[in-house]
Protein backbone atom coordinates (compact mmCIF):
# COMPACT_ATOMS: atom_id res chain seq x y z
CA UNK A 1 0.00 0.00 0.00
CA UNK A 2 1.39 3.81 -0.58
CA UNK A 3 2.37 5.98 1.68
CA UNK A 4 -1.28 7.70 2.03
CA UNK A 5 -3.67 4.65 2.92
CA UNK A 6 -6.89 4.41 2.57
CA UNK A 7 -8.18 6.26 5.82
CA UNK A 8 -6.00 9.20 5.49
CA UNK A 9 -7.35 10.09 2.03
CA UNK A 10 -10.72 9.40 3.10
CA UNK A 11 -10.05 11.89 5.72
CA UNK A 12 -8.35 14.28 3.81
CA UNK A 13 -11.05 14.13 1.39
CA UNK A 14 -13.20 15.10 3.98
CA UNK A 15 -11.33 18.30 4.83
CA UNK A 16 -10.64 19.18 1.34
CA UNK A 17 -14.76 18.72 0.74
CA UNK A 18 -15.40 21.07 4.10
CA UNK A 19 -12.66 23.81 2.92
CA UNK A 20 -14.35 23.75 -0.58
CA UNK A 21 -18.20 23.80 0.85
CA UNK A 22 -16.87 26.85 2.78
CA UNK A 23 -15.85 28.81 -0.25
CA UNK A 24 -18.58 27.97 -2.68
CA UNK A 25 -20.83 30.62 -4.18
CA UNK A 26 -24.39 30.75 -2.63
CA UNK A 27 -27.21 33.35 -3.61
CA UNK A 28 -27.06 36.22 -1.47
CA UNK A 29 -30.37 35.20 0.43
CA UNK A 30 -28.98 31.73 1.49
CA UNK A 31 -25.20 33.06 2.35
CA UNK A 32 -26.21 33.90 6.32
CA UNK A 33 -27.45 30.32 6.29
CA UNK A 34 -24.20 28.82 5.22
CA UNK A 35 -23.38 25.38 7.64
CA UNK A 36 -20.04 25.75 9.46
CA UNK A 37 -18.66 23.28 7.43
CA UNK A 38 -15.13 22.99 8.54
CA UNK A 39 -16.01 23.21 12.30
CA UNK A 40 -18.78 20.38 11.68
CA UNK A 41 -16.41 18.27 10.11
CA UNK A 42 -13.79 18.75 12.39
CA UNK A 43 -15.84 18.53 15.29
CA UNK A 44 -17.06 14.94 13.73
CA UNK A 45 -13.56 13.47 13.24
CA UNK A 46 -12.28 14.49 16.74
CA UNK A 47 -15.26 12.58 17.90
CA UNK A 48 -14.63 9.46 15.94
CA UNK A 49 -10.71 9.57 16.06
CA UNK A 50 -9.56 11.56 19.28
CA UNK A 51 -6.12 10.23 19.17
CA UNK A 52 -5.70 10.94 15.50
CA UNK A 53 -7.10 14.30 15.52
CA UNK A 54 -6.82 17.24 17.77
CA UNK A 55 -5.70 20.52 18.46
CA UNK A 56 -2.85 20.29 16.05
CA UNK A 57 -5.28 19.60 13.08
CA UNK A 58 -7.82 22.27 14.40
CA UNK A 59 -4.87 24.81 14.11
CA UNK A 60 -4.04 23.50 10.35
CA UNK A 61 -7.39 23.53 9.06
CA UNK A 62 -7.99 26.49 10.50
CA UNK A 63 -5.04 28.16 8.91
CA UNK A 64 -6.27 26.58 5.64
CA UNK A 65 -9.78 28.17 5.98
CA UNK A 66 -8.08 31.67 6.98
CA UNK A 67 -5.96 30.94 3.79
CA UNK A 68 -9.20 30.27 2.16
CA UNK A 69 -11.33 32.52 3.14
CA UNK A 70 -9.18 35.44 3.34
CA UNK A 71 -9.60 36.11 6.68
CA UNK A 72 -7.82 37.34 9.49
CA UNK A 73 -4.28 34.62 9.95
CA UNK A 74 -5.27 32.91 13.11
CA UNK A 75 -8.54 34.13 13.46
CA UNK A 76 -10.06 30.18 12.44
CA UNK A 77 -6.82 28.59 14.12
CA UNK A 78 -7.55 29.57 17.47
CA UNK A 79 -11.28 28.88 17.41
CA UNK A 80 -11.07 25.60 15.80
CA UNK A 81 -7.63 24.69 18.07
CA UNK A 82 -10.30 25.43 21.18
CA UNK A 83 -12.92 23.39 19.53
CA UNK A 84 -11.01 20.34 18.86
CA UNK A 85 -9.82 19.96 22.50
CA UNK A 86 -13.31 20.06 23.66
CA UNK A 87 -14.36 17.39 21.26
CA UNK A 88 -11.17 15.29 22.04
CA UNK A 89 -11.81 15.86 25.88
CA UNK A 90 -15.50 14.83 25.70
CA UNK A 91 -15.80 12.58 22.65
CA UNK A 92 -16.99 9.63 25.19
CA UNK A 93 -19.56 11.79 26.89
CA UNK A 94 -20.43 13.23 23.28
CA UNK A 95 -20.89 9.68 21.36
CA UNK A 96 -22.70 8.23 23.95
CA UNK A 97 -25.83 10.96 23.98
CA UNK A 98 -28.19 10.01 20.93
CA UNK A 99 -27.85 12.06 17.77
CA UNK A 100 -31.11 14.84 19.07
CA UNK A 101 -28.88 15.24 22.13
CA UNK A 102 -25.38 14.73 20.49
CA UNK A 103 -27.16 17.61 18.13
CA UNK A 104 -27.04 20.33 20.87
CA UNK A 105 -23.27 19.70 22.28
CA UNK A 106 -22.11 20.33 18.50
CA UNK A 107 -23.76 23.11 18.78
CA UNK A 108 -22.36 24.66 21.93
CA UNK A 109 -19.26 23.91 20.34
CA UNK A 110 -20.23 25.79 17.39
CA UNK A 111 -21.18 28.56 19.45
CA UNK A 112 -17.90 28.49 21.24
CA UNK A 113 -16.40 28.92 17.92
CA UNK A 114 -18.62 31.95 16.70
CA UNK A 115 -18.14 33.10 20.35
CA UNK A 116 -13.78 32.94 19.74
CA UNK A 117 -14.58 34.79 16.20
CA UNK A 118 -16.38 37.60 17.51
CA UNK A 119 -14.20 38.19 20.17
CA UNK A 120 -10.99 38.50 17.28
CA UNK A 121 -13.52 40.15 15.23
CA UNK A 122 -14.10 42.95 18.54
CA UNK A 123 -9.74 42.74 19.19
CA UNK A 124 -8.91 43.74 15.41
CA UNK A 125 -11.51 46.58 15.79
CA UNK A 126 -13.66 45.27 13.13
CA UNK A 127 -17.82 45.84 12.79
CA UNK A 128 -19.94 43.83 15.01
CA UNK A 129 -21.64 41.61 12.75
CA UNK A 130 -25.96 41.46 12.81
CA UNK A 131 -27.76 38.33 14.18
CA UNK A 132 -27.28 36.97 11.29
CA UNK A 133 -23.78 35.57 12.22
CA UNK A 134 -25.22 33.23 14.46
CA UNK A 135 -27.88 31.49 11.76
CA UNK A 136 -24.56 28.72 10.79
CA UNK A 137 -24.94 27.62 14.37
CA UNK A 138 -28.43 26.69 14.37
CA UNK A 139 -28.03 25.53 10.68
CA UNK A 140 -25.41 23.18 12.54
CA UNK A 141 -27.88 21.83 15.18
CA UNK A 142 -30.41 21.05 12.99
CA UNK A 143 -27.92 19.15 10.08
CA UNK A 144 -25.76 17.47 12.86
CA UNK A 145 -27.74 14.31 13.17
CA UNK A 146 -28.24 13.76 9.23
CA UNK A 147 -24.40 15.15 8.73
CA UNK A 148 -22.74 12.41 11.61
CA UNK A 149 -24.81 9.27 10.05
CA UNK A 150 -23.77 10.08 6.33
CA UNK A 151 -20.26 10.53 7.15
CA UNK A 152 -20.55 7.36 9.80
CA UNK A 153 -21.85 5.43 6.96
CA UNK A 154 -19.07 6.79 4.23
CA UNK A 155 -16.48 5.92 6.70
CA UNK A 156 -18.04 2.12 7.16
CA UNK A 157 -18.73 1.17 3.58
CA UNK A 158 -14.84 2.60 3.16
CA UNK A 159 -13.81 -0.21 6.24
CA UNK A 160 -12.50 2.98 8.41
CA UNK A 161 -14.23 1.56 11.35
Amino acid sequence: MSVLSRPVLFLLFTLVAALTLTILPMPSWASDFRPQWVTLILIYWCLVRPNRIGVFSGFSLGIAQDLVSGALLGEHALSLSVVAYLAGELHRRIRAFPLSQQAVAVWLLLLIERLLSLWILGATGQPTPTLAYWLPTLVGLLLWPWFSLLLDRLRLSARLA
